[in-house]
């Protein structure tokens, strides 16, 4: 993505993105990775750390998950279901074959620890949340992963998140004294024996004050701006042809919405959208992904709630939840037939159809497994021919095609000055039709209009209807 399209935001907001992603990949709640976050806080005040160690104990539990995309296709191959797998893995009900059979496949983990590394580096958290990161699977006694590292190798911020975090899933997965039993039971194996103590002895009270809906502003330095096409990178990691899809899909989007005359703070919440749309596709095995054609029933209903994820994922983030509002809609399509709300075309605003047909666009042009990339003629021709059948605004494919093609202005034969759909716009304001008049009379949503009115008013140098009219008249734009 080239520089006029970076978008930032907070670094407390990238950490819970972050979180949310690993929560989904790990078949865990939404929120799991933001209690944890609290109770290792909890168990570091508890050891009475300062606000360093405090700092360090949060942000490695918000990114303890942040490589599990990246080795999501290795768990699928050895477990079948990346999400369901890792789920079990982590509430002790997977099976003794499988879980021997993880403990065995070291090279997993280590591109898990490398990754999220990589990720705390990027964000310049510091050489302490990266080794804590690097070192959350190895164990007290030495028989964890990947290098098998002992005691004096990994630093207490490692063992006080995995505590915290086994904590919340077991109790969860089992009920409170089974947890508890079964963390004293690990004393001096996989976390120190005085840690272990401390937090059982604590856990109830801390649990019982444990908000999920959390969020991460009491983050040291957590205003401070990161580049939100991070999030979108570690999102793509989950499939290893989507690597960069996330980029693409917001440089054309953002594009095709400055050539169909969006505004600019609009496509900025257009560029957000478009680099953590595909958030909700951590909830989805692999195995689901990679399969060629039409999906089964269960499946394809997994599918279909990806957008939904996604959109309940950055809901309870500030600085995310807009841009979430605009990406759940990426796969709606105008004649109903997409998902997750199904949708038609009077529900679809102008940014919902610019981000809907870039994602459909880049598919296209991408390979998958089952198939090549479609050339950029064919991918043209398909979209086309859906947008003929109602699935896609026409225009807006045209717009599209034309910033994939790397065009600076959008061809208008006829009238260059207003696309063809802001003509019909303003022949309907022209004749006294109010915003809801025209939008229901073009099946269209009163924002879409209001959007459209924004780009008549600016193009013509004009502030009111009459004026507008006028000009258009004047112009030839209408009649």
């Amino acid at each position: 993505m080239d520089s006029t399209h970076r978008y930032d935001i907070s670094l407390g907001a990238a950490l819970a993105a972050i979180a949310q992603v690993g929560d989904l990949s790990m078949g865990q709640p939404l929120g799991h990775s933001l209690r944890v976050a609290r109770l290792a806080r909890q168990l570091a005040q508890a050891r009475q750390a300062g606000a360093e160690q405090m700092r360090v104990v949060e942000q490695v539990a918000l990114l303890r998950w942040s490589g599990c995309t990246a080795n999501a296709d290795g768990f699928a191959h050895l477990l079948g279901d990346d999400v369901d797998g890792r789920r079990a893995m982590l509430d002790g009900t997977l099976s003794a074959a499988d879980m021997n059979a993880v403990h065995k496949a070291a090279p997993l983990a280590v591109v898990h620890c490398e990754v999220a590394g990589e990720i705390a580096r990027t964000l310049e958290l510091g050489d302490a949340v990266e080794t804590a990161l690097c070192r959350v699977f190895e164990t007290f006694d030495g028989s964890g992963r990947p290098l098998g590292l002992t005691h004096e190798h990994i630093p207490e911020a490692a063992y006080q998140v995995v505590l915290a975090g086994d904590l919340d899933i077991l109790s969860r997965a089992h009920g409170v004294e089974a947890a508890l039993k079964w963390i004293h039971e690990q004393a001096d194996r996989r976390y120190p024996a005085d840690l272990a103590a401390l937090l059982v002895n604590n856990a109830k009270g801390w649990l019982a004050g444990l908000d999920a809906t959390a969020d991460t502003q009491g983050v040291s330095d957590s205003e401070r701006p990161v580049c939100l096409s991070l999030v979108g990178d570690v999102i793509d990691l989950k499939l290893p042809w989507l690597a960069g899809h996330s980029r693409q899909v917001a440089h054309i989007a953002v594009e095709a919405a400055r050539l169909w005359g969006v505004a600019e703070s609009r496509r900025a919440e257009i560029g957000k959208a478009a680099l953590i749309h595909g958030l909700g596709r951590a909830a989805v095995s692999n195995h689901v992904w990679n399969t060629a054609g039409p999906l089964p029933y269960g499946a394809a209903e997994r599918v279909h709630l990806v957008p939904y994820w996604t959109h309940k994922a950055t809901r309870s983030i500030r600085e995310l939840s807009a841009p979430g509002e605009i990406a759940s809609y990426v796969y709606e399509r105008l004649d109903g037939s997409g998902y997750y709300r199904g949708t038609a075309a009077e529900a679809l605003c102008a940014e919902n159809r610019l981000l809907a047909t870039a994602v459909a666009w880049v598919a296209l042009r991408g390979t998958r497994p089952w198939r090549v990339a479609h050339s950029e003629a064919d991918a043209a021709r398909l979209l086309k021919q859906e947008a003929s059948r109602g699935v896609f605004d026409g225009e807006i494919c045209d717009a599209v095609i034309a910033a994939a093609r790397g065009e600076r202005t959008l061809t208008q034969p006829k009238n260059p000055l207003l696309t063809p759909r802001e003509c019909r716009i303003l022949l309907e304001i022209s004749q006294g039709a109010s915003n809801k008049e025209v939008a229901r009379n073009l099946a269209i949503s009163p924002s879409t209009v209001r959007t459209h009115m924004e780009s008549i008013f600016r193009k013509l140098g004009c502030s009111t209807r009459a004026a507008a009219t006028l000009k258009g008249l004047t112009l030839g734009l209408i009649a």
